[in-house]
């Protein structure tokens, strides 16, 4: 039986990640592992943490960024010259995150998770 192991950084204060189909809690697994296909055009790379991606201290979860914060992260991925777009393009990008992470369908990442144990 082969296992495979990688490390995360993920905030301690993150909920655990729900089991296989259950509803999203905002854990990050999913993203800090992989970006979705629209994390994966604003981040550059297939695999590794999407830049997308936000923690939210106040209701201690991750969030994508392309939803709730569409204007921050396109403002951070888009060329300098293209940064006139970037409101005209958040609607759009917040549609089709929408359509890229499954919104609603539940959690979607079969990766198990072990978390360090304290010292």
């Amino acid at each position: 039986m082969t296992s495979s192991f990688r490390t995360i950084a993920i905030e301690p204060m993150a909920p655990h990640k729900p089991a296989f189909g259950a509803p999203c809690n905002g854990c990050g697994v999913c993203c800090l592992v992989q970006p979705c296909p629209i994390g994966m055009v604003l981040s550059g790379h297939r695999l590794g943490t999407c830049v997308a991606l936000r923690w939210n201290d106040a209701a201690g979860v991750y969030r994508c960024g392309a939803l709730a914060q569409p204007v921050e992260v396109l403002h951070a991925v888009l060329p300098r010259r293209m940064r006139g777009m970037v409101r005209p393009l958040a609607p759009l990008l917040t549609i089709l995150a929408r359509r890229s992470i499954a919104l609603g369908l539940g959690c979607d990442c079969s990766l198990e998770v072990e978390r360090p144990m304290p010292r």
